[in-house]
């Protein structure tokens, strides 16, 4: 349907080297868009889209890709910040340091990128940002305390930002995941207690798998979600909804 069709539109795709980014990115390209994808790992080969290397905590060195992307086709249309990080407490014993670095990368880069971003938009409703929060940000999980407060932020900027580009027809959305099956989480889903627990929080009772987040990503980048922003898109396969 021409509603979801990307044709022509820039997308640039934070953490689209695996996973959840991968997956969008790779969706987004599929509906039309070009897609340039940033991330820190090298030698990807055959992955359907350009892609440049790139931390995204380097705010300096991703401006400077992002004003070489605006060199090339002249628009942006479309940001999608899913690079992110999760390091759970027991792993590190210096604990405020695992936490400043969670914060970093999952919410003061999402920031950056916003801002970096957001001068080379096109205005008056085509412009789409995307930031991947996660249900932790609506939940209390135990023991990744950085990780919970990283997605708790990542969710009150992306409505403050609504707000704030929002004047200039820039939508600023939330795409909120519950268990996806990504390396992040393969631990979980490889281990038959953890696995058994969380899917039975779920109403479908399974995890969820990468791509089937990008059709909610689509939608959010297209003309379908033309009058909607600064919400939480939930993709958790009911787990938010599930009572007893």
């Amino acid at each position: 349907m021409s509603i979801f069709d990307l044709s022509g539109r820039i997308a640039v795709v934070t953490g689209a080297s695996r996973g959840i980014g991968l997956a969008i990115a790779s969706g987004l390209r599929d509906s039309g868009a070009i897609v340039i994808g940033i991330a820190r790992s090298s030698g990807l080969k055959d992955i359907g889209y350009q892609y440049r290397i790139c931390d995204v905590t380097n705010p300096i060195l991703f401006k400077k890709n992002i004003e070489e992307i605006y060199s090339d086709y002249g628009h942006i249309d479309i940001l999608v910040n899913a690079a992110g990080i999760t390091m759970p407490s027991g792993l590190n014993e210096k604990p405020s340091l695992l936490f400043q670095d969670t914060i970093q990368t999952n919410l003061t880069a999402v920031f950056e990128c916003c801002s970096a971003v957001f001068p080379f938009m096109r205005m008056g409703g085509f412009g789409s940002i995307i930031n991947v929060s996660s249900i932790g940000a609506m939940f209390g999980f135990p023991g990744n305390p950085a990780y919970i407060a990283s997605k708790g932020g990542v969710s009150a900027l992306t409505r403050a930002l609504a707000i704030d580009y929002g004047v200039s027809g820039v939508r600023v959305n939330n795409l909120v995941p519950g268990y996806i099956r990504t390396s992040m989480t393969q631990k979980s889903f490889d281990n038959p207690h953890l696995r058994a627990a969380r899917e039975g929080r779920t109403i479908l009772g399974r995890f969820g798998e990468a791509n089937e987040l990008a059709g909610a990503a689509i939608f959010l980048s297209s003309d379908a979600s033309s009058y909607i922003t600064g919400i939480d898109l939930v993709v958790d396969g009911g787990w938010k909804a599930k009572g007893l």
